[in-house]
């Protein structure tokens, strides 16, 4: 039997933002359900390295990522946990003189959002971090940290929950019309009406959105990770790489989590697998910057599917084609740190038609003139 049923925002994707969105305007006052396909948090939310931070980001979504910087602090008035949320400051490292002239060009140009980087020399990255590798310098955003993804990814949907948003987990969205005054949407045995959907549904999102004839490049790119065993401390930051290659972050427990390869997609692409080279290549590359790593072992390595776009910029706003509809999805490996400000983003066009956060620039319209790229 089919059941149905009635609300007033439909929420595909119980991802990060698809969840702090549902939980936004549930205090509201709006009636939500909000659909996962598998589990809440369980695909790139909840599978990501964990960091939190502003530096780095293109100008147009540092402004979000301020907003997101506001919520961070108060996890756990929000959702009842800290996620493990610890302000350890963001290091991101260069190589070479070109790569630190970038990351001393980054911090002149964007000084007016209040990032307070700190440019850092060789001599004192041994000094104050323990940094023995081959680098040059590096900047240091005190500000930003990082957290545990299964824990906040997670924590967003039951929070949701608790708040009376229905969650259905292990509910694909097999098909989604507009018709009369909003959308229906068939998830295995039930039939949902709604007047406005959000679609984020990540890797996933491109698929709705070419069912309303906004078609994007959207590709699936599978991060690698690796943690090790419980070490003493030694990494009190968040470590990044200008140009990529690396990203480390050590818990409370010892353990390092360490990032920077790509792992090898399944027959089915909803799936990977962490390559053995690829694993390798992440350790020898920490191990090099970390004499603390030399002779640590790995415990677990993970991967997960993130929605990535040409322009690394989500797609974030209501649709060019169809009345209520808002996506909010591509945040090409990014979106750990903004999903919490995307969420109260989504709220206010919901409630508003608009938003006090600039988001001209991730409009779907930029791909109108796109062909979809296969999967």
């Amino acid at each position: 039997m089919t059941r149905r049923i009635d609300a007033d925002v439909a929420v595909i994707g119980g991802g990060l933002v698809g969840s702090s969105a549902a939980l936004r305007l549930r205090t509201m006052g709006f009636s939500v359900v909000l659909l996962d396909k598998g589990f809440c948090g369980a695909q790139a939310s909840g599978v990501n390295y964990g960091g939190v931070r502003r530096q780095g980001r293109p100008p147009e979504q540092l402004p979000l990522s301020q907003r997101s910087h506001a919520i961070w602090p108060h996890l756990k008035a929000l959702i009842g946990i800290d996620g493990e949320f610890l302000r350890s400051g963001h290091l991101k490292l260069a190589r070479t003189g070109p790569d630190m002239s970038t990351l001393e060009a980054y911090a002149t140009h964007f000084a007016c959002f209040g990032l307070d980087l700190e440019l850092i020399g060789h001599n004192q990255l041994r000094e104050r971090f323990g940094i023995t590798g081959n680098v040059v310098g590096g900047s240091f955003c005190p500000g930003d940290g990082h957290a545990n993804p299964r824990l906040v990814a997670s924590g967003f949907a039951a929070a949701a929950r608790c708040a009376g948003v229905k969650v259905l987990e292990n509910t694909p969205v097999t098909g989604a019309v507009r018709n009369g005054d909003g959308f229906t949407l068939e998830a295995g045995e039930v039939m949902l009406k709604a007047p406005v959907v959000i679609n984020s549904a990540g890797a996933w999102a491109d698929a709705f959105a070419r069912d309303f004839g906004e078609p994007v490049p959207l590709q699936r790119t599978y991060p690698s990770m690796v943690v090790t065993e419980p070490l003493d401390p030694f990494l009190g930051v968040n470590i990044g790489m200008e140009g990529g290659g690396i990203y480390a972050r050590q818990v409370a427990r010892g353990n390092v989590i360490v990032g920077g390869e790509r792992a090898q997609p399944l027959t089915d692409p909803d799936y990977s697998r962490p390559r053995s080279d690829g694993v390798l290549a992440i350790m020898r590359r920490a191990s090099d910057l970390f004499s603390g790593l030399r002779h640590a072992h790995a415990i677990r390595f993970w991967s997960g599917t993130e929605a990535t776009m040409p322009d690394n910029n989500p797609v974030i706003g209501p649709s060019s084609t169809t009345s209520g509809l808002i996506h909010a999805f591509g945040f090409s490996g990014a979106g750990f740190q903004i999903a919490p400000g995307v969420g109260d983003v989504l709220a206010e066009l919901v409630r508003d038609g608009k938003t006090s956060t600039p988001i001209e620039a991730f409009s779907i319209r930029r791909f109108k003139n796109v062909a979809a790229t296969p999967v």
